[in-house]
């Protein structure tokens, strides 16, 4: 086989994947037995493994997770209340594809934003796209959106994404405007696309931090109703570990 230019013309054609792989296979001496079929399978097996990895990592880059977090590095055995069943079939994705929410509630430090990232993670390795913002950067970056003329163009970027995360929600009493910015994100997302929301104020309190009684339902019935809850407790992990390393 003439090795080089072969693998030339796979590179040229974008198939890098296969070209690694048929390096790979001349490398190995009992490959030689394989018939054609076989070596053509395995080849095709690399270059769908190496498109999966760069449409993961291209994914990853644009949700700009805070956490680099994945379900299989969840802590279960932390007395914090989260319940493992749960957590697991979360992790198959499927409530994303089936337009659904998850509520993850609980104290300061007990690991919202590691799960959130998580569930997030699992989501760009299935090929779901993502795009996580802290609760105040986001409601900042409208702001600034509705004043410079880009805010129409920033509802249809987080309406278009399988899967929006709003980490650290709460617990001031969101103003007019951003009252409104919610309604928009949630009324645009309903039954297109999944919210994850963490915060540490409980849900029945929500209505509180929304602040408008009429537009706290609008709000909260798109989002609650067909929502999975994670409700956390205990002291908060950070602590926990401080207090191992200084004991």
């Amino acid at each position: 086989m003439l090795l080089h230019p072969t693998l030339d013309l796979l590179n040229t054609l974008g198939l890098s994947g296969m070209a690694k792989g048929l390096q790979d296979l001349e490398s190995q001496p009992e490959a030689r037995s394989l018939d054609h079929a076989e070596w053509l399978g395995l080849l095709l097996d690399q270059e769908l493994t190496v498109r999966r990895q760069k449409r993961f990592e291209s994914r990853a880059r644009a949700a700009h997770l805070r956490h680099d977090a994945s379900i299989e590095d969840v802590d279960y055995h932390a007395a914090r209340g989260l319940d493992r069943s749960l957590f697991l079939k979360l992790g198959s994705c499927d409530w994303i594809r089936a337009k659904r929410n998850v509520l993850i509630t609980g104290p300061c430090g007990v690991g919202k934003s590691f799960l959130a990232c998580a569930l997030g993670q699992k989501a760009c390795r299935d090929d779901l796209s993502v795009v996580y913002h802290r609760a105040s950067q986001l409601f900042a970056m409208l702001t600034l959106g509705r004043s410079d003329g880009r805010y129409p163009r920033m509802l249809r970027a987080l309406s278009r994404a399988d899967l929006l995360i709003i980490d650290d929600w709460g617990p001031e009493t969101l103003s007019a405007d951003r009252r409104r910015d919610l309604l928009e994100i949630v009324e645009d997302r309903y039954d297109r696309g999944s919210i994850l929301i963490t915060s540490q104020i409980p849900v029945d309190r929500w209505y509180e931090i929304i602040g408008n009684p009429t537009l706290a339902d609008a709000i909260l019935d798109r989002v609650v109703h067909n929502a999975y809850r994670i409700d956390l407790t205990g002291e908060s992990l950070r602590k926990r570990r401080a207090s191992a390393l200084d004991a």
